[in-house]
Formats: structure tokens, C-alpha cells, sequence
């Protein structure tokens, strides 16, 4: 995983825990066999296209919407 990916996607989200969470599943699904939303250039592993994804917008996470009666 390059640093520089990483403090690129850090500014995109910045909480680290979320940030994680993202990278990890969306690794998991390329590892799974579902195809980059990015070029693959020589070199980048699935952590480094996960975040690549995340950087040009082309994943983000989605939080569940909160419910008004929970108020």
C-alpha cells in the first residue's frame, strides 16, 4: 500500500476506522474477482486501487440514514 495513496484518501475520509473499513471490503471484493473502477497500472495491488476508487470518487461510504422517530 503506497503512503502517498493513503494521505490522499485520509483527506478524502478522515476517519481512519471508516477509511479501513472501506479499503478492506473493497479489497475483498477485488480479490473475489469484481473488476477496478480504475486503470490497474503495473505495480498497484488491490489495497492501491481501493484507494485510487476512493480518491477519484468512484467509492465512498454510505451510512445508514437515521431514522427521525429515534430522536
Amino acid at each position: 500500500m503506497k503512503a502517498e495513496l493513503v494521505d490522499q484518501a485520509a483527506l478524502i475520509i478522515p476517519h481512519p476506522p471508516i477509511l479501513i473499513n472501506l479499503v478492506s471490503k473493497r479489497v475483498k471484493q477485488l480479490a473475489a474477482g469484481r473488476p477496478a473502477l480504475v486503470d490497474r497500472r503495473p505495480g498497484m495491488r488491490d489495497a492501491d486501487i481501493a484507494l485510487t476508487e476512493i480518491i477519484e470518487g468512484k467509492i465512498r461510504p454510505e451510512f445508514p440514514a437515521k431514522d427521525e422517530s429515534e430522536d
